[in-house]
């Protein structure tokens, strides 16, 4: 299953994101905290426990020039792959979207998809505004 959140723009450069986004302790920044609970992180993984008491593990696999990647972790309840596509639109504007990609049955996405997409708009928009 393939979800592509909303695209966003943000006010600075590609780099200045990439820069926070490659460490896992800023992604809690980007939580909504009033759904999600015991947020924990080291160098290259962090995790949390999502509102219904799944635990979501995501660990940094690398970056490009315009995009960061993210994988599951043994602790989450699927495997998936979370893609943050970066595009500089001026010298301190950049658009960004994330794109998720994972394993997941037909009864699990009816479940999943419309809480995900949520998720992944309102991490977009708290990176947005943590730059404004």
């Amino acid at each position: 299953m393939i979800l592509t959140g909303d695209k966003v723009s943000v006010g600075t450069n590609r780099s200045n994101i990439i820069d926070f986004l490659i460490m896992p302790k800023n992604l809690e920044h980007l939580l909504p905290m009033d759904k999600v609970k015991d947020f924990t992180c080291d160098e290259t993984s962090c995790s949390f426990k999502a509102q219904g008491g799944f635990v979501i593990s995501l660990v940094q696999d690398g970056n490009e020039e315009d995009k960061v990647f993210l994988k599951s972790g043994e602790k989450s309840p699927f495997p998936f792959k979370l893609t943050i596509h970066l595009v500089e639109q001026e010298k301190d504007i950049t658009e960004g979207h994330i794109e998720f990609d994972g394993e997941v049955n037909a009864f699990l996405k009816m479940m999943v998809e419309k809480p995900l997409l949520s998720l992944f708009n309102y991490m977009s928009n708290k990176l947005s505004n943590h730059f404004s």
